[in-house]
């Protein structure tokens, strides 16, 4: 057990992430090629700037299940209401006030209601689809309109050969880092997570931390829903109901942020999507089923989750893990 201590879960990973490179590259022809790479490092960029906002909530020692459907709800919002002949920049503005509100809503419930954060995520996530649905939305799918189709540069453009969504997934990765380095808010989120009550006698004001986090977390995901949609040209509101939010939490955990809180970098988010990166790129190149791949997936989640039970317990109770 010392040795795996010694032995961080960011190290295992990345040398895990290098390993199936190698064995990919032997078994797979074309896997090493650099247009492979870039549509490898392409895929993979939305799923890492929403690891990055899941990060940022599970250092806090939260979770955010609300994350998709927001992002989904407030994009599809936006393409709908350019598509009636509002004015990008409006309909844009609108688009991120209702995902804020929601992200603000949920981290009132978390912080001041004291409701635990998975059941609170989980009902705005459900609350933001229903309500988007039934009030907002037309359609589960909204295309992009012609009158802005010069969004899809987002999504499908390129700056010096590098695909902009591997740019923005940079920008947003470093903006993180930055963030949880030298901000005075990103310090307070930290403290919460790693311990409430210290954080409280210490001075930090730990309620309205919550709320940051959660808001910070809407803010990201409508950043990666705005890429979505301009690189299939359209956002699919469905994506709310799918499994999507729990390939989000496997880069976070796989990635060495420990869901104790108080502990992870965005550099684990890095290492983590490279991983899953590598890993899904690999199965759909060997044309697994996607059932299988999603297999493959929950049984790697699963033991990431036990590494981090024992790596980082969640408190005196978890900790000792022989007693019975």
């Amino acid at each position: 057990m010392a040795i795996i201590g010694r032995m961080t879960q960011e190290r295992i990973v990345l040398a895990l992430a290098v390993l199936l490179c190698i064995l990919f590259a032997i078994a797979l022809p074309g896997f090493l090629t650099a247009d492979n790479l870039l549509n490898l490092l392409r895929s993979v960029s939305i799923l890492g700037i929403l690891g990055v906002a899941m990060g940022l909530v599970v250092i806090g020692r939260g979770i955010d299940l609300s994350l998709v459907a927001l992002m989904a709800v407030s994009v599809a919002w936006v393409l709908q209401l350019a598509g009636d002949g509002m004015p990008l920049l409006l309909a844009v503005a609108i688009g991120l006030g209702f995902s804020l509100a929601g992200g603000m809503i949920t981290g009132l419930l978390v912080a001041f209601v004291e409701i635990p954060a998975i059941f609170a995520t989980l009902a705005m996530g459900t609350l933001a689809y229903g309500f988007g649905r039934y009030f907002l939305l037309d359609l589960d799918v909204v295309y992009l309109p012609e009158r802005i189709d010069d969004m899809v540069w987002l999504g499908q453009g390129s700056l010096a050969g590098i695909p902009v969504p591997i740019l923005l997934f940079a920008g947003v990765a470093f903006a993180g880092y930055l963030f949880l380095r030298f901000s005075r808010t990103g310090r307070y989120l930290r403290a919460v997570g790693d311990n409430l009550a210290a954080a409280r006698i210490a001075g930090v004001p730990a309620r309205p931390t919550i709320v940051a986090q959660y808001m910070l977390s809407a803010l990201i995901g409508f950043v990666a829903g705005i890429v979505t949609a301009a690189s299939v040209a359209s956002m699919n509101t469905r994506i709310a109901n799918s499994t999507y939010v729990y390939d989000i939490i496997l880069v976070v955990v796989l990635g060495g942020i420990g869901l104790s809180g108080g502990r992870g970098s965005i550099r684990n988010v890095i290492v983590g999507t490279l991983l899953i990166g590598i890993l899904l790129n690999g199965m759909t190149i060997m044309n697994i089923q996607y059932t299988a791949q999603n297999i493959i997936k929950s049984v790697i989640l699963l033991s990431a989750i036990v590494i981090d039970t024992i790596l980082n317990p969640r408190d005196e109770q978890t900790a000792q893990q022989g007693d019975i």
